[in-house]
């Protein structure tokens, strides 16, 4: 399975609706995510474990689907490198 992060935006105006749909789309999901609105960054963030993109963005309300950003997380090992035109990790021999 592969992680990402999930990045859900919404405006300073529609801030409460958000928490109420996350609320009720799924409790357990309003949890899961970390919110900047007390920071003024209107966004949801929460690091998934899916098998891909659109599995991933179901996390999210169907609501705030649209403005919403997935992304792939990748870890690298201390002792690899990037391929920089391709962005793939390469072990050292």
């Amino acid at each position: 399975m592969n992680r990402y992060i999930v990045i859900s935006n919404h405006t300073e105006a529609d801030c409460r609706m958000a928490i109420k749909y996350f609320r009720a789309y799924h409790a357990g999901f309003l949890t899961h995510f970390e919110w900047g609105c007390y920071d003024d960054d209107h966004n949801a963030y929460a690091i998934i474990e899916a098998d891909s993109h659109e599995q991933a963005l179901m996390a999210v309300p169907p609501l705030f689907r649209e403005k919403s950003k997935v992304i792939k997380l990748t870890h690298f090992k201390p002792f690899a490198t990037v391929d920089t035109a391709h962005g793939t990790p390469s072990v050292d021999s």
